[in-house]
């Protein structure tokens, strides 16, 4: 690979001269970043796709390829594409529903809106695959009909199509009113590998159980359906159903007592429970319970207030403390309970009296996450380094109004201060003197090989680096000297022309 032209491929300043002579000379690796160019022509794009396939594919779905580009025998990936975005031709999908390789077919199954007569080809296809893809993207009528399909892993696929009617979900939960499967993957004497843990002795037992999980996780499903699942045996679909978002009272209920922890977490934080199952998880022994509770959008401020002491929450903007009110905002701002002033410090839009009340904390956690919040003064900024150290260095330099020549200081900071080197490789007001001492910390080195205000001297010298992520990182910086750029690409002159 080459890692000089991969970064080349990237660069938003490559000349249009030179995006042609790299498609000429494009790999797979190259054409995927081409690929990916906002400036790619249509003519480039055709040409791109005559000289790696498989960069059709993602070349279509960007609309850069259309219909009349394609010859679907020399891209079929690029047809599938577009057929699955309606823009294909349709006689295309009658091609690939007789093509030989089933995973053409498979993904032709996935494609939206088939004309009937070409579902009841791929319903009737002899590879178990293609009708399960079919079974899991299909209409209501043909969900409900594949419901009763002879293999069970098509009705697995059928529980998990959100198109399916929910009777005949509740159908395939409580495996009443269909017709027994005959078989299932494990028993079908195909050779189709089977999921890990699969097992068949004679009833299809884990296909029909997978069945019930995927219905599970459907929100189609009818609430009522699933509820017997608070006491099921099997841990996992007591996952799926503690983080239904119509979960019945009596089984969140029952959920609360679940002896497995993980269960009770993922509940506490499902926004169905009401306040008072809130409360009782609040006072949860399991640290991750609690956790989810905090989490909960649900969540009463003085449950919140009381957890932020006893779980660690870290650098995040919690759901409730995102919508809490005017007024609750002022009363988090007063508590005495740092733990609780840091969360609602993570908010962003905070009035400016109290974003810069925070900014002024004792505690160095909330002076932490409220240094990144626009607004803040530069002399605020300086007087946080100064009252806390390397706490907060790190905080500060991502604040998107760090100023260059604060940002050079806190580059400088003793002690060094790597995360905030990080911070500051992609800040855009970073300037050279801070960038160069990013280059010399390992993580920051490849973020800041890539700023545009590198000196474009020392961005042609990490074009020999050797670590091939800096590489890529500066043959992508558009502050690359063009002429180099053009000695770069095999077959473009060092004399040449590069506008």
């Amino acid at each position: 690979m080459d890692h000089v032209l991969c970064g080349l491929a990237a660069n938003p300043a490559l000349p249009l001269e030179l995006i042609d002579r790299l498609i000429a000379v494009a790999d797979a690796d190259i054409a995927e970043s081409l690929a990916e160019r906002a400036d790619l022509r249509p003519e480039q794009a055709v040409a791109l796709a005559a000289r790696v396939g498989k960069a059709a594919e993602r070349l279509a779905r960007r609309g850069l390829l259309t219909a009349a580009d394609i010859d679907p025998v020399l891209l079929p990936d690029a047809a599938l594409a577009l057929l699955g975005e309606g823009r294909g031709h349709a006689e295309w999908a009658w091609r690939f529903a007789a093509d030989p390789d089933p995973e053409r077919r498979e993904k032709l199954a996935a494609c939206a809106e088939l004309p009937a007569a070409l579902q009841e080809m791929l319903a009737a296809d002899t590879d178990v695959r293609v009708v399960s893809e079919l079974a899991r993207w299909t209409t209501a009528d043909v969900a409900a009909r594949l419901a009763g399909h002879r293999h069970a892993e098509v009705r697995r696929a059928v529980a998990a199509n959100e198109s399916t009617p929910s009777h005949v979900l509740a159908a395939l939960v409580a495996g009443e009113g269909l017709p027994p499967a005959e078989l299932c993957l494990v028993c079908d004497g195909t050779g189709t590998p089977s999921r890990p843990g699969a097992s068949c002795a004679g009833s299809h037992e884990s296909t029909v159980r997978e069945t019930a999980e995927s219905a599970l996780g459907n929100p189609a499903t009818p609430a009522e359906a699933v509820a017997r699942f608070s006491a099921d045996a099997s841990v996992v679909p007591r996952f799926g159903l503690a983080a239904r978002p119509d979960l019945p009272p009596e089984a969140a209920a029952r959920l609360a007592k679940d002896p497995v922890p993980g269960v009770r977490a993922e509940l506490a934080a499902n926004l169905a429970i009401d306040e008072a199952l809130i409360r009782v998880l609040a006072a949860d022994p399991c640290t991750d319970v609690r956790r989810g509770v905090a989490r909960n959008p649900r969540v009463p401020i003085d449950v919140l207030s009381d957890l932020a002491g006893s779980v660690k929450i870290g650098p995040t903007l919690l759901p409730r403390i995102a919508t809490a009110s005017s007024r609750e905002v002022g009363e988090l701002s007063r508590s005495s309970n740092p733990a609780v002033r840091m969360l609602l410090a993570e908010r962003r839009d905070l009035p400016a009296a109290i974003r810069d009340g925070l900014a002024n904390d004792p505690d160095a956690k909330v002076v932490k996450s409220v240094a990144p919040h626009p607004g803040l003064s530069e002399t605020r900024l300086r007087t946080m380094v100064v009252r806390h150290g390397a706490q907060v260095v790190a905080r500060v330099a991502a604040n998107p109004d760090a100023s260059p020549g604060l940002l050079e200081e806190l580059a400088a900071h003793d002690p060094r201060v790597p995360k905030a080197l990080r911070e500051i490789a992609r800040h855009r007001n970073a300037r050279r003197a801070a960038l160069l001492a990013c280059l010399t910390d390992a993580r920051a080195r490849t973020v800041a090989a890539g700023h545009p205000c590198l000196p474009p001297s020392v961005v042609v010298g990490l074009l020999s680096d050797d670590d091939w992520q800096v590489v890529e990182a500066a043959a992508a910086n558009p502050s690359l000297p063009r002429t180099v750029m053009a000695e770069s690409v095999p077959g473009a002159g060092v004399g040449g022309s590069v506008t």
